[in-house]
């Protein structure tokens, strides 16, 4: 007798349960430019074969167009403005510090692992780097039987904290070290072991962006990569699960011709103009791991302490070269679904080939000594693929047309969408 699983329902969208294992994969800083280049070159069969035999189209990622604010996205099927993880820092004026946004509580809503585990399912969550790994996990018991860690810390693992342990031995790959491919490679490789060996109904794989700062798509590293990763992407489908691949955010050239960032340093200018101490810039793409990026991006906040007002900044600003937008906090909201309780005074967005930095004494570039800067944050980086890797019933073929999809509902067309 077929026992009749239950809808689950998360944040307001009904998911039907999953007919095979879902494995959804974010392939973090996976511009578009790449799959065009190594798919017209027939580099990708895997996932050439996902969008000729499924479905595949480019669709648009929150704003602002880091890691964070996207996997929280992703992970919950909802706006940046209703998830409240809106970068990596936001300010609180209380104290005027920065405060991290990676804890689970400043998590708005429920996670669909979380919803779909508290109805009997089996969840796997990997991802790169640890500062996403309790936001995706929160609300995951992995006492009953759930995966949740980083291959930053694989190593450490335990049953306890993970509901696993003895990841190295289990994958047969050494500790990666934070700056490699390796890194990204060790959780597809960690999701075909938990895949076939015990065959979970929901997997979430957050890769990271360390190639794709490093490496443009014309790179034969970026290419050695691209084809890793298309091998694990068949070998996950081979075990007859449903694939879909999106992305965090795209991934811009910002550097000038010769070579140098082109970075407009934003509390100098302020400083210039307003005297020190007046507005405070901070830029939301910083974690703890700079050295690819530099903290800089095409996105960052202005706080006023008062005595200058949002329109005064707004002003200042818009006339610099490179920038595409400046935003007061009501303007930046209903653009970009933010959340108002953690946006700055006034929002700023660079143009595709500008980043912006705080002051230039505040950033340590020397990371990117041999390389051009690649990366992200603004509206230039939004647009991200959306590919599934079986065929889309009637109902979702006809939303696939009606315009361009969000990639906060990769989980709805995997689970809900197929035949």
């Amino acid at each position: 007798m077929t026992v009749a699983r239950p809808t689950v329902h998360v944040n307001g969208t009904a998911y039907r349960w999953p007919l095979r294992p879902v494995v959804v994969v974010c392939i973090d800083g996976g511009d578009p430019a790449y799959l065009r280049r190594f798919l017209g070159d027939r580099a990708l069969p895997n996932i050439a074969r996902f969008v000729a035999q499924g479905f595949g189209t480019v669709a648009e990622g929150s704003m602002p167009s880091f890691t964070c604010p996207n996997n929280m996205s992703i992970i919950t099927g909802t706006p940046t403005a209703k998830h409240g993880i809106s970068g990596n820092f936001y300010l609180d004026t209380a104290t005027w510090q920065p405060v991290v946004m990676t804890g689970p509580e400043l998590l708005r809503g429920d996670t669909i692992l979380a919803r779909f585990a508290a109805a009997g399912a089996k969840v796997v969550s990997i991802t790169a780097k640890d500062k996403l790994r309790k936001q995706l996990g929160k609300g995951l018991d992995v006492s009953q039987g759930h995966v949740s860690f980083s291959s930053e810390y694989a190593g450490r693992c335990t049953l306890a904290d993970n509901g696993i342990e003895n990841v190295l031995e289990f994958v047969g790959m050494p500790q990666p070290d934070m700056y490699s491919m390796e890194l990204s490679l060790f959780v597809l490789e960690a999701g075909v072991k938990l895949l076939a060996q015990r065959r979970p109904d929901l997997l979430y794989l957050s890769l990271t962006d360390w190639v794709q700062h490093k490496y443009a798509p014309d790179e034969a590293e970026a290419l050695r990569f691209y084809r890793a990763l298309d091998d694990a992407f068949g070998r996950l489908a081979a075990l007859d699960a449903t694939v879909a691949l999106t992305a965090d955010h795209g991934m811009s050239d910002k550097s000038d011709a010769a070579g140098e960032p082109n970075v407009i340093w934003l509390q100098d200018v302020l400083d210039a103009a307003f005297g020190a101490g007046s507005t405070t810039v901070i830029c939301p793409i910083t974690d703890a791991f700079v050295g690819h990026h530099g903290a800089l991006g095409g996105f960052v906040r202005v706080w006023s302490k008062g005595a200058v007002s949002a329109r005064q900044i707004v002003e200042c600003i818009a006339g610099l070269d490179g920038i595409e937008m400046a935003l007061t906090r009501d303007e930046a909201c209903a653009r970009f679904d933010l959340p108002a309780d953690r946006e700055g005074d006034v929002a700023v967005v660079a143009r595709r080939d500008v980043c912006i930095g705080s002051s230039a004494k505040a950033h340590d570039l020397s990371g990117l000594k041999g390389h051009r800067l690649r990366t992200h944050g603004g509206v230039s980086e939004t647009l991200v693929p959306f590919i599934v890797s079986r065929p889309l019933n009637e109902a979702y073929k006809l939303e696939a047309v009606g315009g361009l999809l969000k990639s906060y509902r990769i989980f709805d067309f995997a689970i809900n969408g197929t035949q």
